[in-house]
């Protein structure tokens, strides 16, 4: 059944992307593109319309749409459209923030070999190198993770199997488990010590566009999670995957190459990556299993071959010596 929100945003979504109607030919119906409670999008024409969380910090999030749209940004992130009626980035629709975007060609999730881990790499180095003008929120990464765990625990409490998980959880440093006021605190700067860095904080092939579609430069999406923070976060989903064997190791390098080749600031120009990579990949794979976890228990099945792998990725995190744990998280 189609919910109030959802024709609500597929209103907002045909008065942006026709304003002044189809003329003779009937306009498209608007399509669901995600209905969930932390983000449903609903998509007209060339205009997709997203009601974020409930709960989402609405001066952050203007914050990171004033930034998306800024001319800083062009050619990296996807810029935010304004209302068709108030003019500004940000309105709300049923208690939810709600924001508008131009439609953009998504990665083929059928075409792997296609997917532009060259182009994620380098766009990734074009925005850790953005100039930091004004005061930006921190990069919503580490909180994702411990949100992802919370997730669980509320999923499958008690469960002996996620216990893998947790202790792998455990073993990451404060900053990385997003705990306010840790005391060794966020890796902000890079090696050479500089910082601190503008972030995605939710880099993942889904977070790619192309536009205009359906043959434009690929761009960033999403920046509900943007901010401040380690460069290196940006870097570890894939990392996780290459480090899990889910990313082929040619694959891995295209897409470590072309952030290198680009100046990107978390991980030396050349060398050994992984000191830099270590802690935030180990956050990611729990990150990633807890998750399997959760979804896996509320459509009451058994985690898939790739939620298993993640999960015991994790198993093997968790048996690293303590010496060993506490060297990678310094």
């Amino acid at each position: 059944m189609t919910t109030a929100l959802v024709r609500a945003l597929g209103d907002l979504a045909h008065r942006a992307a026709h304003p002044a109607g189809c003329g003779s030919r009937p306009c498209p119906p608007p399509a669901v593109l995600a209905e969930r409670d932390d983000g449903t999008v609903v998509r007209s024409g060339p205009v997709v319309a997203k009601a974020h969380a409930a709960d989402t910090d609405t001066a952050a999030l203007a914050v990171r749409l004033r930034l998306a749209a800024g001319p800083g940004q062009t050619g990296i992130l996807l810029a935010p459209l304004p209302h068709p009626d108030r003019g500004a980035h940000l309105a709300e629709l049923h208690g939810r923030p709600v924001t508008l975007w131009p439609h953009g060609e998504p990665v083929d999730p059928g075409d792997p070999d296609a997917a532009p881990w060259e182009e994620a790499g380098a766009l990734l180095a074009r925005l850790h190198r953005t100039e930091v003008r004004g005061p930006l929120p921190a990069m919503r990464g580490p909180v994702k993770a411990a949100l992802a765990v919370s997730r669980m625990r509320t999923a499958r409490p008690g469960d002996p199997a996620a216990e893998p998980v947790l202790a792998a959880w455990r073993g990451l440093p404060g900053w990385a488990r997003g705990e306010e006021g840790a005391g060794d605190g966020p890796r902000a700067a890079s090696p050479g010590g500089r910082g601190p860095y503008l972030c995605h904080g939710d880099l993942h092939l889904g977070q790619l566009v192309r536009h205009p579609a359906p043959h434009g430069r690929w761009l960033l999406i999403d920046v509900d999670d943007a901010g401040l923070g380690d460069p290196a976060w940006d870097l570890a989903r894939p990392a996780a995957w290459y480090a899990a064997g889910l990313l082929p190791p040619d694959v891995w390098l295209r897409f470590l190459d072309a952030y290198r080749a680009g100046g990107g600031p978390a991980v030396p120009g050349d060398g050994d990556p992984w000191p830099a990579l270590d802690v935030p990949a180990r956050a990611l794979t729990v990150q990633t299993a807890a998750l399997a976890w959760a979804k896996s228990a509320a459509e009451e099945r058994a985690p898939d071959e790739v939620e298993q792998v993640m999960i015991d990725a994790c198993a093997r995190i968790a048996s690293l010596p303590p010496e060993l744990a506490a060297e990678h998280t310094s």
